[in-house]
């Protein structure tokens, strides 16, 4: 997901002609205070005139605890609520925040006559919302996928960082993650409810080696993509979030050699000197079905 801030057009039109999976226009903390409301009208531009190709269309909305958010959700789906997948909301305190923006959705589709219902992305950026995760997880059915924001989360837990998503000589005292615990917290709510989980960005966008580390640590966690502040950050992502063809084919002949040994009545079996059981089999399928899916 590749983030564009809505007060450039210019850049909102390289963003819909590059290589990212999803494009969200951001309304919020990439927009000075005395522009967003003008910056409204370039995202109402951008979904009714560039073509995204099979892109993601989100944008970002304000928080609810400014007075921009309201008429950033009436004033651009009124206007372009048919070219939109999804609303991506900042700071999901709680779960009567979640429930809030779906009910002012839905009235506008209705008012609108939308055939399609508009998703919603849910950041998870604060302490709050790490305690309430569960709760609003299951506020609406919009919610396609949770997000952790790792800039505004460290603020709220009062977390000494330099810069968003950046590791610095704090994570050198702690021994461990120090995000570890809300991480694991997003991948798990997200699994149990059937979302997708992203990663938040990282803001060295000229530090490829502290990219593809942050990325690495999300992927293993079991993140499904990362957001994006600068083109040249897609291909890391991509590539990083990508299975490789050795592990494809590892997983295609793990379920190929269980399959056959099902047929056969046996349970777990050995391939390379290891045990495989319905364990190891649930993860070959979770990965094949990413990759099928992504075709």
């Amino acid at each position: 997901m590749l983030y564009v801030p809505a007060s450039r057009p210019d850049m909102i039109e390289k963003a819909a002609a590059s290589e990212a999976d999803g494009v969200c226009i951001d309304l919020e903390d990439a927009v000075a205070v005395d522009e967003k409301p003008a910056s409204r009208a370039n995202v109402v531009r951008a979904f009714r005139s560039l073509d995204f190709g099979r892109k993601i269309k989100a944008f970002r909305i304000n928080g609810l605890d400014t007075p921009f958010a309201y008429r950033d959700l009436i004033e651009v789906v009124e206007a372009a609520g048919d070219r939109i997948d999804v609303v991506m909301m900042p700071k999901a305190h709680l779960p009567q925040d979640v429930r809030f923006v779906c009910m002012l959705l839905t009235q506008i589709e209705h008012a609108k006559g939308f055939e399609r219902q508009i998703g919603l992305e849910v950041q998870i950026e604060s302490a709050k919302g790490f305690v309430w995760l569960r709760e609003i997880a299951e506020a609406s059915p919009r919610i396609q996928a949770l997000i952790f924001g790792p800039g505004d989360y460290s603020a709220t837990m009062q977390m000494p960082v330099a810069n968003i998503g950046e590791f610095d000589e704090n994570d050198r005292i702690y021994p461990g993650h120090r995000w570890h615990a809300v991480m694991h917290a997003v991948v798990a709510t997200a699994r149990a409810y059937g979302l997708r989980a992203i990663d938040g960005p990282y803001a060295g966008y000229k530090d490829t080696a502290g990219l593809e580390q942050a990325s690495r640590i999300a992927r293993v966690m079991g993140f499904d993509g990362k957001q994006c502040i600068h083109p040249s950050q897609i291909p890391v992502v991509h590539r990083i979030f990508s299975p490789s063809a050795e592990e494809v084919a590892h997983a295609r002949a793990v379920v190929d050699a269980y399959d056959e040994a099902a047929k056969a009545g046996r349970g777990a079996i050995g391939r390379d000197g290891k045990m495989i059981d319905y364990a190891n089999i649930r993860m070959a399928r979770a990965l094949l079905k990413k990759v099928d899916g992504a075709r």
